[in-house]
């Protein structure tokens, strides 16, 4: 029998009686990143320093509980049964597909409040919202939850993994060791954001570094999640997050070749925008001219 003597364990310390666990402290850590990475770069193309700021104060609350929302909804055949679980989240049950939804429902509407361009704001996002991923993910590989189905450990090693990372991929309950898939999709995030951050000196059109990420990270999480063994499921044995990617994948080429053909002028993401002010002072100076 294995021992994984090299389990981490969850809970980094305690508050008092309440436990704060690692996978709360890694996923506050993408957040941060993300935000610091994405304000610095909105500041780069003229939005107002406290732009991010203020849309994280509703994003990250809703985002929280859209996540949840659509995790109860895909195991409704469960918390219909156990109403009282549908608020403890604290047990675990939140889906990355319904924060981003909500996270992108709130950033739209907060962009037609401010009259900010809500492609110029998700272009500008793409690389953070990666980011942020790409930490977060880490949080399951703490919670040795979100892998997949069971491998050798040659297999692992053949991968070069690094030994503490081995010994968390054995799952004890099930006795096997398994597919790291967030490690999987972490390094597919990795290569991702490379590619978006290319683009921008690339300047790619507006809109197409966030409908590249739609594509990419939909790509990617559709053969993951392939591979996966905690996946919810809409009916039978379709999974809802290949679903979603398919959708994903399908908005975002469409979206990609219909601005091509048809939105002009062409707007490219570092094109300088005067703010509405400066245009109506510009044309103001021309009148007192004439």
């Amino acid at each position: 029998m294995v021992t994984n003597l090299l389990a981490i364990n969850p809970v980094a310390f305690h508050l008092g009686p309440i436990p704060v666990n690692w996978y709360g402290i890694i996923i506050g850590l993408g957040i941060v990143v993300a935000y610091f990475l994405a304000q610095k770069e909105s500041v780069r193309r003229g939005l107002d320093p406290e732009f991010f700021a203020d849309l994280l104060i509703w994003a990250i609350p809703i985002s929280i509980l859209s996540a949840r929302v659509y995790y109860v909804v895909m195991k409704w055949d469960y918390y219909s049964q156990h109403p009282g679980s549908i608020i403890q989240i604290w047990n675990g049950g939140i889906a990355i597909h319904g924060a981003l939804i909500g996270a992108f429902i709130t950033a739209y509407i907060f962009t037609k409040k401010r009259k900010v361009s809500f492609l110029k704001l998700a272009d500008i996002a793409a690389p953070s919202i990666l980011v942020g991923q790409i930490i977060g993910r880490w949080g399951n590989f703490v919670n040795q939850e979100a892998y997949g189905g069971p491998v050798s450990r040659e297999f692992l090693e053949g991968l070069f993994l690094p030994k503490w990372l081995i010994e968390q991929m054995y799952i004890s309950e099930d006795g096997n060791y398994v597919h790291p898939t967030f490690l999987y999709e972490s390094l597919w995030n990795v290569v991702g954001l490379v590619i978006l951050l290319f683009a921008r000196k690339l300047n790619w059109r507006r809109g197409e570094m966030f409908f590249f990420y739609l594509i990419w990270y939909s790509i990617g999480r559709f053969y993951i999640e392939g591979l996966r063994t905690d996946s919810l499921y809409l009916v039978g044995d379709l999974r809802s997050a290949q679903v979603v990617s398919i959708i994903g994948i399908t908005v975002g080429i469409i979206a990609i070749v219909y601005r091509r053909m048809k939105v002009k002028p062409v707007i490219h993401y570092l094109d300088e925008e005067k703010p509405a002010a400066t245009k109506n002072n510009n044309k103001n100076k021309k009148s007192k001219k004439k």
